[in-house]
């Protein structure tokens, strides 16, 4: 199905939990505390690199505040060390499963920017708890 949205960001996230977290701890979050109707993400990468879809690109999800309907949103479960400190804990296999996912969403829209979720205007948080602009340099 082509995509009625026009999509600029492909943007990164984490979780801001710790790395063993449940994606249904995560959905069961968004419903109960924040009352949100749709899921924060498009898609979630758990440790051991897999990939799970929570939402069809086509819908509008709950990422960045002002910019979700031109968004698609991919978060890696974790972000925050033992303290509660942001942290990149990304293991091996979400780095590749993240890599892979970013490179075929680039390649789906090509002139969508990559950024983080700390990258947008008026965003107070570390998420993804990286620098996107230099992982993403080292990819291409």
């Amino acid at each position: 199905m082509t995509n009625p949205r026009n999509i600029k960001y492909i943007v990164l996230h984490c979780t801001a939990t710790q790395p063993f977290a449940s994606v249904e701890a995560i959905q069961r979050y968004w419903k109960e505390q924040l009352k949100w109707k749709s899921p924060g993400y498009h898609y979630i990468i758990s440790a051991n690199g897999g990939v799970k879809q929570l939402a069809d690109e086509s819908d509008v999800t709950n990422g960045v505040q002002g910019f979700n309907q031109a968004s698609v949103h991919v978060s890696y479960i974790g972000g925050i060390d033992e303290k509660g400190d942001p942290k990149d804990t990304r293991t091996p296999e979400q780095l590749e499963a993240m890599k892979a996912l970013v490179k075929k969403l680039k390649a789906k829209y090509p002139t969508a920017k990559i950024l983080g979720h700390r990258d947008f205007p008026r965003v107070k948080k570390a998420c993804p708890s990286f620098d996107v602009a230099d992982w993403i340099s080292k990819l291409i």
